[in-house]
């Protein structure tokens, strides 16, 4: 049975940061290290917001040699950067002097992730980002298609994660074509919508890199782990048969103080996985 690793989205692990259910948290981020190697994970996914850009140590070299060091003294790894930014600031549906400015910023993010080893930097397409019809679908793949090519020599994957239905999700990675383009599963999302994992993984399963762990109610928001329409005996089963090899990232609800509500959701998580890996099924 495989063994994955397992980390936490960035901001998770300390209080919000200015309010925002998800953010970079500017000032403190050094301290959630030492906390995730007291929990026992192994990553810590970066968030790459427009908010915080100009602070994130993501977007300079002294910023990623700070983190490496950190990272090395925790044991702590950064494999993976959900790159928020493009929510607010996407590659479709703007003028292009905006959508210019975006691929300046993912070009740079791409280079600079690499000296730290990440392997996936997840692109969301979701809520305001979302496709809204063909033409933006169109207008994101030809400015995509460069930055993959980039990506790929840096031996990094864009990781797109859509809101689309799951043959349309499929085409779309199709239509891109290349080996830097994969797919980020969100537990969550995909429940919220309603779709079922059996399909998605069998429209895109092959193509998925990188997986976020949460849960939500169908149609509506997060909850914590095992109390939503989430699936995760069929998801995890379905990883399985794909011989998935990234990790899993909890993206679990959180509350204003973060740790606590966090520890209680990582136990959950944990015991179902053991169990899964014991006897094939999740509870």
């Amino acid at each position: 049975m495989n063994s994955w690793p397992i980390g936490v989205m960035q901001g998770r692990l300390s209080p919000k940061y200015c309010g925002h259910y998800q953010a970079h948290p500017a000032g403190y981020w050094q301290d959630e290290f030492p906390i995730a190697a007291g929990l026992g994970l192994e990553l810590i996914e970066f968030v790459f917001d427009q908010a915080s850009a100009e602070q994130n140590p993501l977007m300079r070299d002294s910023g990623v040699d700070e983190i490496l060091a950190i990272s090395e003294k925790t044991g702590v790894k950064v494999r993976s950067v959900c790159a928020d930014y493009f929510m607010t600031a996407p590659l479709h549906g703007v003028r292009a002097s905006a959508a210019q400015h975006s691929v300046h910023a993912l070009e740079t993010l791409i280079r600079l992730s690499a000296r730290l080893g990440v392997r996936d930097i997840v692109i969301p397409c979701v809520d305001e980002s979302r496709f809204k019809n063909q033409a933006e679908i169109e207008e994101f793949t030809a400015r995509l298609r460069p930055l993959a090519e980039i990506a790929g020599k840096h031996n990094l994957r864009l990781a797109l994660e859509t809101d689309l239905a799951p043959e349309p999700f499929a085409e779309l990675l199709e239509k891109l074509d290349s080996p830097a383009i994969a797919a980020n599963y969100d537990l969550g999302n995909s429940a919220a919508m309603g779709h079922d994992p059996e399909k998605e993984f069998a429209a895109y399963g092959r193509r998925i890199s990188h997986v976020h762990v949460k849960d939500r109610t169908l149609g509506g928001g997060s909850v914590l782990l095992g109390s939503g329409a989430a699936d995760f005996q069929k998801v995890l089963a379905s990883l399985a048969g794909y011989d998935y090899r990234g990790s899993l990232i909890m993206q679990a609800f959180r509350d204003d103080e973060g740790l606590a509500i966090f520890r209680r959701q990582l136990s959950w998580f944990c015991n179902v996985l053991a169990q899964f890996c014991r006897t094939g099924a999740a509870p």
